[in-house]
């Protein structure tokens, strides 16, 4: 038997995963991540007075109850199966982004007519729909994230990453499929409506700056602190700061199961939709007691629990709307 496809296959998921610069999990985002945390312990015992020591630090940044805890088992196994399945059976967007993008243009033509080519420079009208197409994804982002927790089926399927105990980079693969299609259908119906604004706008085609097709102020993004998010590491943004941007703390807090954190901090990069659309919490300087997970929930780091009970579970959700319950007879006479 012939092995190589199957090999070229496996070897080509994790060299985009791992070394592509665009990648949301890249070995230089990670670096990054991992520089700024010892950073930031090293900086807190050096504020308090206290001696650096490797093994301290290293016990700070991989704690024992993270690295064998249930939770950080099961996303590994998210992680490998999100990167050999998922990117097979989910990597397209039902929504055609190109076909959405040429009928807006197509639309804005007919009602406000054809537009001139823009005499800016090109670094001009690229810049522009980069930002563009940047702000587009954070609030697609943030719009199929609050749909996930406002709509009780859609919550089925996205429970599944708030059944994480422990957090870590690992965490953001802890998604079930349905959810990622329905995510990549938003994305792709937000970004192709800013895509069409753009283009119409300079009356030509202007491309993003990217780096391997991620928009490179999300990169920018990836590179600096969002690995940070899903992890034991408290640095919050506060005043202003943390009104614009999530800072790790932010989206700590979002994972929290206080009752005084639900629905809170959707944002990707950006706190700005979350300011504006009312559902921002501001973390304060110290970390607040936070616990993960939902205790009442036994199979939660199984394949049964992560993958089929959410489809039983959303399916519970919509028998109402199939099975009417019978009217009686009696009923029936007075209607």
């Amino acid at each position: 038997m012939d092995f190589t496809a199957g090999i070229s296959f496996i070897f080509g998921q994790i060299g985009k995963l791992l070394f592509s610069l665009g990648s949301h999990f890249s070995l230089t985002s990670l670096a990054v991540a991992l520089l700024v945390a010892t950073l930031f312990f090293t900086w807190q015992r050096v504020r308090r007075g206290r001696r650096v020591r490797v093994k301290t630090i290293l016990r700070a940044l991989f704690p024992r109850r993270i690295l064998h805890s249930r939770s950080n088992e099961a996303d590994i196994g998210y992680l490998i199966f999100n990167v050999f399945v998922y990117g097979v059976m989910f990597s397209w967007a039902l929504l055609s982004y190109q076909f959405i993008s040429n009928g807006i243009i197509a639309g804005l033509i007919a009602l406000f007519g054809p537009v001139s080519p823009s005499t800016l420079p090109v670094y001009v009208t690229r810049s522009v729909v980069t930002a563009m197409l940047f702000l587009a994804y954070e609030l697609g982002y943030w719009f199929n994230h609050w749909l996930s927790h406002k709509v009780p089926l859609l919550w089925e399927f996205h429970k599944v990453h708030h059944n994480a105990e422990v957090l870590t980079p690992l965490t953001n693969f802890r998604v079930h499929p349905v959810y990622t299609w329905v995510f990549a259908n938003i994305l792709a119906f937000s970004a192709a409506v800013a895509n069409g604004f753009g283009n119409y706008m300079f009356g030509e085609t202007a491309h993003q700056y990217a780096l391997n097709d991620t928009n490179v102020i999300l990169v920018l993004f990836i590179h600096t602190y969002v690995h940070l998010q899903h992890s034991h590491v408290w640095i919050s943004f506060r005043g202003l700061l943390g009104r614009i941007f999530v800072s790790p703390a932010h989206h700590q807090v979002h994972h929290s199961s206080n009752p005084k954190h639900f629905n809170k901090n959707f944002g990707s990069c950006l706190a700005l939709w979350d300011w504006m659309f009312g559902t921002l919490y501001v973390p304060g300087k110290q970390r607040e007691p936070l616990t993960f997970g939902f205790g009442d929930h036994p199979d939660a780091h199984t394949m049964k629990g992560e993958l089929v009970d959410p489809l039983i579970n959303a399916a519970g959700r919509l028998k109402p709307l199939w099975h009417k319950p019978a009217v009686p007879v009696t009923e029936r006479k007075q209607a």
